[in-house]
């Protein structure tokens, strides 16, 4: 006799369920299944899928070695001035000099660790964006045997 399988924790699931409503954005899958928690619906039973899923890069802005090199110093003094406190906390003596000390290093560490890859990119990726996963449509699925009472319910409400 063969055991049935089960899912392992933690890795990804197909959604079951059937459809109680389709939304064109997350924002209004959101108010739907809050709609029906305000009207007690188990939500327990609901899932909000993305369909049709795209990978969207929004350019933020240009690159130049000045910005580069500006967040690397920034970065790295901010860094070095939370190390030199920390050390100065508890390294008796002069006050300052950890922290100085530390800040120092920090913008240099912050110089060459945001330069050395900005320059192996030789100009091929001269701007700066964020990425985002987005979906075409939201469906909000829920269990066969509640899916008649979610889709009533949703049915007044406008979006």
């Amino acid at each position: 006799m063969t055991q049935p399988i089960r899912p392992t924790p933690g890795l990804p699931t197909k959604p079951t369920g059937w459809p109680v409503g389709s939304y064109e954005t997350y924002e209004q899958a959101q108010k739907a299944v809050d709609h029906l928690s305000d009207n007690q619906f188990h939500v327990e039973k609901l899932t909000i899928v993305g369909v049709d899923l795209m990978q969207v890069e929004r350019v933020v802005g240009r690159l130049t070695w000045g910005k580069v090199l500006g967040g690397g110093i920034a970065s790295g003094a901010w860094f070095g001035l939370f190390v030199g406190l920390i050390i100065s906390i508890f390294v008796g003596g002069d006050f300052w000099a950890p922290i100085v000390f530390c800040v120092v290093a920090g913008v240099v560490f912050g110089i060459i660790s945001a330069a050395i890859p900005y320059a192996a990119t030789r100009g091929q990726r001269d701007f700066a964006s964020t990425m985002q996963l987005v979906a075409g449509r939201y469906d909000v699925l829920c269990d066969p045997g509640s899916a008649e009472q979610a889709r009533d319910m949703l049915a007044k409400l406008s979006l």
